[in-house]
């Protein structure tokens, strides 16, 4: 094995610091990006295994991707749980520079790979964490994302399996690798999709859905629903916000928050009417949407008083109403128009940008109308209207490749799902958005998807016809995208500032010297970079015992960009010239 010193000539990226400065905007950050990868094998289900929810059946294809989603079939709770990784990028332009990969311990939460509405990512309200939502589970397990939670079983599940939800917090402007996990027992028989953390109030709030059983679901499983609040810490136990409407214990029309019968329309069955997708806090308000599921209705709603944000003592008081000018179709309706919100962003109090889904369709992916980036504006007839959806770019509907992937399956983009925005400084607004997709896959939500930009004009009522979305990023094979936001008041200081972002490899620079350290024997390379993340020289450092480890960099001036990759983890160290 190499160890100890090695020279690498690094010269190649010679900017001056004020180059650098330019490069990023003066409304510049970070994104954060969040995203799963595959990490299962042909062990970690055997054909012939009994399927936890598959109520007896068993196993027709092994763990490996993407043939393992053949047991859904079999077993309609099916899927496996995998690790959440997040990427921090600098905001350059339309383009990313890389910082930092940093994978979640997953001694604090996992994900479940094919599930598509999780890790949706927030900003708090005072703009210095960002939140999200796992499950406390070990990687590679089967059915957690339907398993029961503890003091809410639903002896009717076909999961019999329990497992907290985890809500995750970290500091928005880095290190990534400080995570505090707060377990929850709330999302009985389903998963929570997104949280946020209201600073002021020192309160998580959280949306997701529950029960994977016979109707009339349990009590303690309809009250675990829609949203939720927890303080930062406590828990397990959360608190469902919304008033109730209808009898507990009730087949249809037992909700928290919202019932359709509010509009007097027919009872739906209980807890579905808040299987919440998405939510943000805008003004002191909370907003949450609902785009999934035969129950309900499709829409956006406001939570409580404008200005107001639920507490403890206010949430069982709380009403859930839809703003006007927003759909009142029922998602089943065969009439009218259904909408397929996910991703809620506002850009100004009579501005919110809409991430619509799409319906999953692959025949009517190239021409649904909603799909893609709806454009929502307050006009002065106080009604919110959807004067256009931009999707130019997005190539709805046509294949796009993904390397190792059979042509059979590749998918295609069907809309878009999580989103986050950057208001600039010219009169415009970019938007930055994981994208949904179509496939002939058994489980689209285990698709490679993408991340993609747009910039929009904030004056614009008619679509502008030069506005089309740009793919930054494709996720690789066994790879999916799934949430975004966008940190910012990004300085050159703070960039510098990432060199301990990683503890395990601890990437640090001294004069001409980087240092690290391996947790592990693996294989290293160090990369030079330019600001766009393209890499200008690479260097094989070869297997590398674990401990410490320097490289000498020879012709270092200016402001340079380095990547050590070892093994699956990675750090990049942007620092000023000496």
């Amino acid at each position: 094995m190499n160890s100890g010193r090695t020279s690498l000539l690094a010269g190649a990226l010679t900017l001056s610091v004020a180059s650098f400065a330019a490069a990023i905007p003066s409304s510049g950050g970070d994104l954060l990006v969040s995203r799963t990868t595959y990490a299962g094998d042909s062990t970690t289900v055997r054909v012939g295994d009994t399927l936890p929810g598959g109520a007896g059946n068993l196993a027709v294809a092994n763990g490996s991707y993407p043939g393992v989603w053949a047991n859904e079939a079999l077993d309609g709770s099916f899927g496996v749980t995998s690790p959440i990784i997040l990427e921090r990028e600098a905001v350059t332009g339309d383009s990313l520079v890389l910082l930092d990969t940093f994978a979640v311990p997953a001694s604090k939460a996992v994900t479940s790979f094919p599930s598509k509405s999780e890790l949706a990512l927030n900003l708090s309200t005072d703009g210095n964490s960002v939140t999200f939502m796992g499950y406390a589970a070990p990687v590679n397990a089967l059915d957690v994302s339907n398993s029961n939670t503890p003091n809410h079983v639903d002896t009717t599940n076909p999961v019999k399996l329990s497992y907290p939800r985890a809500v995750l917090q970290i500091a928005a402007a880095g290190p990534d690798d400080s995570v505090m996990a707060t377990p929850v027992n709330t999302y009985s028989g389903n998963n929570g999709r997104a949280a946020i953390l209201d600073a002021t109030g020192n309160q998580y709030f959280l949306v997701g859905n529950a029960g994977n059983g016979s109707s009339p679901e349990p009590v303690t499983v309809v009250s675990n629903t829609g949203v939720q609040e927890v303080v930062p810490g406590a828990g397990p136990e959360t608190q469902v916000v919304g008033q109730l409407n209808g009898t507990p214990g009730a087949a249809n029309g037992f909700q928290y928050g919202f019932s359709v019968a509010s509009l007097a329309l027919t009872a739906d069955k209980s807890g579905k009417d808040d299987n919440f997708r998405s939510l943000t806090i805008h003004n002191g308000t909370l907003y949450v949407a609902k785009g999934s599921g035969g129950n309900g209705i499709n829409t956006v709603y406001q939570v409580g008083a404008k200005g107001t944000l639920p507490t403890a003592g206010t949430a069982s008081s709380t009403m859930f109403t839809i703003p006007k000018g927003f759909s009142a179709n029922l998602a089943k309706s065969t009439t009218g128009v259904v909408y397929n919100p996910f991703g809620l962003c506002f850009a100004s109090d009579s501005i919110l940008y809409v991430a619509d889904e799409g319906d999953g369709s692959i025949a009517l992916a190239p021409t649904n109308a909603q799909s893609g980036l709806e454009k929502w504006v307050l006009e002065s007839d106080s009604t919110w209207h959807n004067v256009y959806t931009l999707k130019s770019g997005l190539n709805l509907g046509t294949k796009y490749a993904v390397p190792g992937m059979a042509d059979s399956i590749l998918p295609a983009n069907d809309g878009l799902r999580t989103l986050t925005s950057r208001i600039n400084g010219d009169g415009t607004v970019t938007v930055w958005a994981v994208t949904s997709t179509v496939s002939l896959e058994t489980d689209q939500g285990a698709d490679p998807n993408q991340l993609v930009v747009v910039t929009d004009s904030l004056a614009s009522r008619t679509l502008p016809a030069s506005e089309s979305f740009k793919v930054l990023k494709t996720a690789s094979f066994g790879q999916a995208l799934r949430g975004v936001v966008f940190v910012p008041a990004t300085s050159l200081s703070a960039i510098a500032g990432h060199p301990s972002s990683n503890p395990v490899l601890a990437l640090r620079r001294t004069g001409d010297i980087l240092s690290f350290r391996m947790a592990a024997a693996a294989r290293a390379r160090i990369e030079v970079l330019d600001l766009s993340g393209r890499v200008l020289e690479s260097r094989d450092l070869g297997v590398l015992s674990a401990g410490e480890h320097t490289v000498a960099i020879t012709g270092a001036k200016g402001l340079q960009v380095q990547r050590l990759v070892a093994g699956a983890s990675s750090q990049t160290l942007v620092t000023a010239g000496f």
